[in-house]
Order: structure tokens, then sequence, then C-alpha cells
């Protein structure tokens, strides 16, 4: 089945990610994925939320929302995090600190922003795989300045979109594929072959075992290779 733009049923679209994208943030990067562009961006804080005042553990957050030409009619500017925004940035949060060791940097807070600059699907997936980078950057940022002595960050963590498109299992759905899928995942792992979040949903019709094993397969495959991007992105800062 040829896809919309030409790409193999298994290929991811062009990734590009550039590092230290903003001049005044501990970490941050653009992230693109075919038209789909990403910032994220990093701070932090010598705080921690109430819940953890005392516990001696630091915190990883992070907030999300697209600029209103990010899509191809005006998107109103979210005044306070709708339902889809805290939704999206719950997971992102979530699948930081399941690669962040949360007791190695005190009680201080490091929040990730992910503005959808462009979006032709897999936004969610091109903020966890860029948030992680930024994040990366910004304990770099502080061990360079002495906050911390180590680097708190033990896994890396990337996520991408497959879905099942005309009958054919696809990896990482653009806009148009996303929106005529009869099954679409959201699968986010870690580097030592853990799966952090798998959002499977049935659009149209119902899907087997056997179709979830195929989209698994095929989502691991594509975090490989962003996995191996990332490297490369990273490879000075080791």
């Amino acid at each position: 089945m040829t896809r919309i733009d030409g790409r193999a049923t298994d290929q991811l679209r062009p990734v590009r990610m550039t590092l230290g994208y903003q001049s005044f943030a501990e970490g941050s990067v653009l992230i693109e994925l075919g038209k789909t562009m990403v910032l994220c961006s990093v701070t932090f804080e010598e705080r921690v939320p109430p819940f953890l005042k005392g516990s001696g553990e630091g915190w990883v957050t992070a907030e999300y929302s697209m600029l209103p030409r990010s899509t191809l009619t005006r998107t109103p500017r979210e005044r306070t995090s709708a339902g889809r925004s805290q939704e999206i940035q719950r997971l992102i949060g979530r699948s930081l600190r399941a690669a962040t060791d949360l007791t190695a940097f005190g009680e201080r807070t490091l929040t990730v922003d992910c503005d959808v600059i462009q979006a032709d699907g897999g936004t969610r997936t091109a903020a966890i795989t860029g948030a992680y980078i930024a994040l990366y950057q910004a304990f770099h940022t502080l061990r360079k300045k002495a906050i911390l002595r180590g680097n708190p960050l033990s896994k890396m963590i990337a996520a991408t979109s497959v879905g099942l498109v005309g009958g054919e299992h696809m990896l990482d759905l653009c806009y148009e594929e996303d929106y005529r899928a009869d099954v679409d995942f959201n699968v986010v792992m870690t580097d030592k072959q853990e799966f952090v979040e798998i959002q499977g949903t049935a659009e149209h019709r119902a899907f087997s075992r056997e179709d979830t094993d195929a989209l698994l397969g095929l989502a691991d495959k594509g975090i490989q290779k962003l996995f191996q991007m990332q490297r490369q992105v990273l490879k000075d800062l080791a």
C-alpha cells in the first residue's frame, strides 16, 4: 500500500532534532517529524509541589500546548489546560519520571514545556521523544554548574504512533493517516526494552491480539531508530 507521503509502512517520517534551540533554558530541543514540529524546553526551580515537601525527592513534570496556527485552521489559544492537553502533559511527565531517579537531585523541580509549533499527527509522541533530549541536556547543564554530581537519568525514553490503516499496519502516522485509522496506538518505551505506556484505541473496529502484537513490534522498530537518533544528538554531552 502506498502511503500519502510515499513512505513504506514500517518507515518513520524524516526526523530532525536541533539541540539547544533556546538560549536561556537549561535544556531545549526542536524536534521535527515530517511536518510536525514541537519545541521542548526545561526550567529548573528550587522547589517541589506541596505533596513532596520534606520528602527529599525532586519532581519532573510537563506542560503541553498547541500554538493557534499549528493546525490547518486556528486553534484558540488555551488560557487553562484543556482536557486533551492535560492528558498529554500527564503522559509526558509520567514517561520522563519512569527514567529519572527523583532522589538524585533533592527537592527541586524540572518542568518541561512542550509547545507544538506545527501539528501533522504524532504531536504527543514527538513531545515525549523531544522532552527526553531536553531533560538530558538540562541535567548536563546542572552538572556543569556543580548543582548536581551525577545524571539522574538511568534510561532513555522515546515514543511513536502506530495504526491499522486500510488493512495495513503502519508506523508513525501523519494526521491524514491517523484520521483514517481503524486502530491507533501511542507507544512509549525505554531503551531497556520496557514499555512505559501503551495507548490503544479501536476507532472504527475492534482489533485482534495478532494486530496488537504486530503494532507493538512495529512501534519497537521505530522507537529503536529514535533511540539511535537521540544518542547521536546527545553524544557530546556524555
